[in-house]
């Protein structure tokens, strides 16, 4: 079963929108009110099925997240650009060496 082209991308703009907001608002609690309010403009829509206004739309929303983006995007510590990300590796799983290698140490 295939999911529609424009759901995919209804969802992917939300979950950005989403995100976004939560680099801009730390906080929980402050950030639920903000994602009300972003489901809000987005079930305000849902009922447009012409291709073009979906597209019109589409653009709208982009422009809008790339208006909004933080300079300093929150990223998890651990994390890629995260300040723990590959910090304290394990250490890699080598063979014992063999017994001419210790008689030549």
């Amino acid at each position: 079963m295939s999911v529609n082209p424009a759901l995919k991308t209804v969802r992917s703009l939300y979950r950005r929108a989403l995100k976004l907001s939560l680099d801009w608002a730390v906080q929980r609690n402050l950030w639920r009110g903000q994602a009300v309010y972003i489901r809000s403009l987005f079930d305000a829509k849902k009922d447009i099925k012409d291709p073009r206004q979906q597209r019109i739309l589409f653009m709208e929303t982009e422009k809008l997240l790339q208006k909004f983006k933080h300079p300093d995007p929150y990223r998890p510590p651990t994390a890629p650009g995260g300040s723990k990300y590959e910090r304290n590796l394990p250490a890699p799983d080598l063979p014992p060496p063999s017994s001419e290698q210790v008689r030549n140490l």
